[in-house]
């Protein structure tokens, strides 16, 4: 199944505010427009380096830049594609300490 992002403005907003990751998040969006999922191990199987969450969260942690940053999507399997909703953007230090405060499961700024 194909992605529907919502919402890409997200990240384009992350972006404006953060120039350096301007590459890094192109890129990504580069191989979401190409995916062809049907389940969520297929998430692994394309960024390698994601980290499905647990606690019935149906989220997905990708990192992204070499790993300096992490967007959190929550991930829902319809009948003719998958939607990812982008829940939280940040550095990987400021993703740590979500983690440490257990909120990586809940978080919602967007």
């Amino acid at each position: 199944m194909k992605a529907h992002l919502i919402k890409k403005q997200t990240i384009e907003e992350y972006i404006k505010g953060n120039a350096q990751s301007k590459v890094s998040f192109a890129m990504w969006l580069s191989i979401i427009k190409r995916i062809d999922w049907n389940e969520p191990s297929d998430i692994i199987s394309t960024f390698n380096s994601a980290d499905i969450l647990g606690n019935g969260s149906e989220r997905v942690v990708f990192n992204i830049g070499g790993n300096k940053y992490r967007m959190i999507c929550r991930y829902h399997f319809g009948k003719t594609r998958i939607h990812l909703f982008v829940k939280w953007i940040g550095t990987h230090e400021v993703y740590t300490k979500l983690c440490n405060e257990g909120k990586q499961y809940t978080v919602s700024i967007y």
